[in-house]
């Protein structure tokens, strides 16, 4: 009900800003000439120097005050009086007739429609391409951050996930903490029936304490929160564009890096007991359980599954 009743407000008001009538049309020819002969932005009220609210004895007053000072007998020789002496007598005339004045009213508070050559018509805001281009950028890159910030609630979802996973595979279903370090094998699927599918896919894990490692062709990344990538307005598209261009301008360094003035850093090596291994080598899952035939164990690919970016910690030695 209140949604039909705001539509027919609106189109009652567009049939009424569209259908100007006679003495719309005359209150608009008789504004535009106040302003080309008084100053523009003078209005009725502004001429007779009288407020808004003045009451028909006060515009009386104001115009028999006024008429005096334009009457054509006191400015003999001047251009235009005997017209502006007229426009005055019909300004007087409007704000004396309450139906016009309402009228006229309206549109002096809302704004007087200009002559567009075929018509009076309201002066729209229209754009330039500078701001389209603002308001684009600034539109993409704030959706921008609305899915980084999904993807980052949903990468520390991951990651409890698959910390739980570990530990339960290391601790067992009570997950009371065992000393020393422990290997496991995690499932990335979801859910129990993907384990056991042909096209499983596996990671290796190294549980130590309250830390979880991931295992891979290199050094083990911690599995924590700062894995994920937080959302930043630094790392928009619009940020990153404008960094790209800034350091395209600079001049190059000749220098050698010092990475390679220094060497690489050397891997570190998690040497793990074999003992404390469960069954690693012989395909078992992270609950003791047989992997099944055709599942894939997944290394240092496998830190794309649990977020988005690798930091490099090496475990506690004992």
């Amino acid at each position: 009900m209140k949604l039909h009743l705001i539509l027919v407000g609106l189109l009652s008001l567009l049939s009424f800003a569209l259908a100007w009538t006679k003495e719309d049309y005359e209150i608009f020819d008789l504004v535009s000439a106040v302003e080309s002969t008084e100053g523009k932005g003078t209005t009725f009220y502004s001429w007779l120097d009288i407020s808004s609210k003045a009451t028909v004895p006060e515009i009386n007053k104001a115009y028999r005050k006024k008429s005096m000072q334009l009457h054509p007998d006191k400015n003999p020789g001047v251009k235009g009086i005997n017209e502006r002496y007229a426009r005055l007598g019909v300004v007087a005339a409007i704000l004396r007739d309450s139906e016009r004045r309402e009228r006229y009213d309206f549109f002096y508070k809302n704004g007087v429609p200009r002559w567009r050559g075929t018509g009076y018509y309201y002066s729209r805001y229209r754009p330039g391409l500078g701001s389209v281009v603002v308001f684009l950028v600034m539109l993409s890159s704030g959706l921008q951050l609305v899915v980084q910030k999904m993807n980052y609630k949903k990468d520390l979802e991951r990651i409890d996930r698959f910390r739980s996973k570990a530990r339960q595979a290391a601790w067992g279903p009570r997950m009371i903490p065992q000393p020393g370090a422990k290997k496991v094998r995690v499932s990335l699927s979801n859910s129990i029936q993907d384990e056991d599918g042909p096209t499983a896919r596996f990671v290796d894990m190294l549980v130590e304490g309250e830390h979880v490692y991931l295992l891979g062709d290199d050094e083990p990344v911690l599995l924590d929160g700062d894995v994920a990538t937080k959302p930043t307005i630094g790392n928009t598209w619009a940020i990153n564009l404008i960094k790209a261009l800034i350091q395209k301008a600079l001049p190059k360094s000749d220098s050698p890096s010092e990475e390679t003035a220094t060497g690489q850093d050397q891997p570190v090596e998690v040497a793990t007991s074999t003992e404390e291994d469960t069954d690693a080598g012989d395909g078992t899952d992270a609950g003791g359980n047989s992997a099944p035939s055709g599942s894939k164990v997944v290394s240092a690919s496998g830190i794309s599954k649990v977020a988005g970016r690798r930091r490099k910690v090496a475990p506690k030695k004992k």
